[in-house]
């Protein structure tokens, strides 16, 4: 989003989840805003009365998403009110048996609700080796807030219910959502009210606010340290490390990064590490795709080796095993560079055999390894939007936390060196398997006489519904096949997939079928083409 002003946004104080931290300096307090269903600790300087700001919020904010969330204000104030007004009609029966007006007095003055709102803010400009960066959001009202004061007045103890709710506003920008998705992360919504919070599901950790249009029920709890749980199925699945700052930004590690591979994904990856202000030397094979990012503010690295010796944690995406075993095997590869205490994360979506081998012997030289293969294309990674599937080094993967953050939406972490590799694998083979079957439908459609377009407006409105199948589909009706996922390596995919079925013995035969379609769009030339060009493979 553009630095600069943005309009202020409602929201309430709510409870902390109990094993959260207070973000050190300033006192703030933990804000679920409404429409959004987002949380982020918001400083108490930054807090206003709703009421007072109301018209000039409405003014300032004429959007559909704005009025939803004042909707969804006032229908709170009005239950709100109706709970207090039937709360005060028992309490006055029972203090008027009791003959106790004073208590009376005392119990409707305490339940009153106090509303509050952010001022404007801005965002300031952080300066450093010519890269814009969101530093802070600050409030342009100086003034402080009653709020601050009704808490310096009433402490209470850690992790209990505060006494009442607080409505407040709070600014909101695309700027702003970026801002705020390090401290919202780790949030999980369950289906009802009644269905309990199990101690097992925060197995990932957000970095993006939730959808919209999702209730606030409940959330789980979000911690800074990592909380390692036990699933059903006796995998080991980690919280990632909370790397926010106070002002809700993200903090870039100090540790030198390094990166390795400039192709569609990780190209993506490193602008937007760049971007949060981490220090990036890269590297590619073919040099001249450094050139864009040199002038970004990255360093250039001569070889795989000189960057993993220069920097502390060194990132590789690479198009598939043979390209990883040689990018740390190979001259002056990746393992020439290792000594102690050097941490090396592979990104490459391969087979569990060939980072099992990588992880052996960069340990073996003293090296840390997490594998760390990303789910998403081209445009999720220019967006900072890729789902990350992590496993080995834990430490490491809390030292990533910055990184991930920067180019991703959700972490997961599924132990041992290996469970990354097969759960990336399997999901690539469900997306592999989908984008065959939506080819075969449109190609049959055509021949059966039927509109592709009318297919695509039927699916659209059923339980099928996603970006990919619309997405993937106008590819199709448009004969656009520019790459947003190389076809040859989701056919590579697919390929390590049945393999991975092979060593259990488990059949996947639907795998197996697409594959063999992938295979023939490839004879007819459409490898370097998108996933979605396995439609040609339907009508020649």
């Amino acid at each position: 989003g553009k630095l600069g002003r943005y309009p202020p946004w409602p929201g309430k104080i709510v409870n902390p989840p109990k094993d959260l931290k207070k973000p050190r300096g300033k006192k703030c307090f933990f804000v679920k805003f409404f429409g959004t269903e987002d949380h982020a600790w918001i400083k108490v300087e930054q807090l206003k009365p709703y009421h007072p700001h109301k018209e000039e919020m409405i003014k300032i904010n004429k959007g559909k998403r704005f009025q939803q969330a004042v909707d969804a204000v006032e229908e709170f104030l009005r239950k709100t009110k109706g709970k207090d007004q039937a709360s005060s009609h028992n309490s006055t029966e029972e203090k008027n048996r009791r003959n106790s007006s004073e208590e009376r007095g005392k119990q409707s003055a305490g339940e009153e609700k106090r509303k509050a709102s952010l001022s404007e803010g801005k965002v300031k400009k952080g300066t450093g080796e010519g890269k814009k960066r969101v530093s802070s959001v600050s409030s342009e009202r100086g003034s402080k807030s009653p709020l601050k004061r009704a808490q310096d007045q009433s402490p209470r103890k850690r992790g209990r219910p505060p006494k009442d709710e607080k409505d407040l506003t709070i600014p909101e920008s695309s700027t702003v959502k970026r801002v705020m998705t390090g401290t919202v992360a780790g949030f999980k919504w369950p289906p009802s009210v009644s269905e309990p919070v199990k101690d097992s599901d925060p197995h990932f950790h957000h970095f993006k606010p939730a959808e919209p249009d999702r209730e606030a029920v409940c959330y789980q709890a979000i911690t800074k340290k990592l909380k390692v749980c036990e699933e059903e199925t006796g995998s080991t699945s980690i919280q990632a490390a909370d790397s926010t700052a106070v002002n809700g930004n993200i903090t870039p590690t100090d540790k030198k990064i390094g990166f390795l591979g400039l192709g569609l994904m990780g190209s993506g990856i490193v602008s937007n590490l760049l971007k949060m202000g981490h220090t990036v030397t890269v590297w590619n094979r073919t040099a001249e795709k450094c050139d864009l990012f040199i002038q970004e503010g990255a360093r250039l690295g001569r070889t795989p080796a000189e960057v993993v010796s220069t920097c502390d944690i060194t990132f590789a995406c690479v198009s598939d095993p043979k390209a990883a075993k040689d990018l740390v095997l190979g001259p002056s590869g990746v393992l020439q560079g290792i000594r102690p205490g050097k941490c090396y994360v592979d990104m490459s979506t391969v087979d569990a055999d060939t980072v099992t081998e990588l992880a052996q012997v960069i340990v073996s030289r003293g090296g840390r390894f997490l594998e760390a293969p990303v789910s998403g294309n081209q445009q999720l990674s220019n967006d900072g939007m890729l789902v990350i599937l992590a496993a080995g080094d834990r430490g490491l993967y809390e030292d990533c936390s910055s990184c991930f953050q920067a180019m991703g939406k959700t972490s997961f972490f599924l132990g041992e060196v290996g469970n990354a590799a097969k759960m990336m694998l399997i999901v690539n083979m469900v997306q592999g398997s989908f984008m065959a079957t939506i080819a075969e439908g449109l190609t049959l459609a055509q021949v059966t006489g039927q509109s592709q377009q009318t297919l695509l407006d039927i699916l659209n409105q059923g339980q099928l519904a996603s970006i990919f199948l619309d997405q993937k589909c106008q590819n199709i009706l448009q004969g656009n096949f520019k790459p947003d996922f190389y076809l040859k390596y989701i056919q590579k995919d697919l390929r390590l997939a049945i393999a991975l079925g092979d060593s259990v013995n488990h059949p996947t035969p639907m795998a197996a079928a697409a594959n063999e379609v992938y295979k023939r769009a490839k004879a007819l030339d459409q490898s370097d083409n998108d996933m979605s060009a396995v439609y040609r493979a339907y009508i020649h």
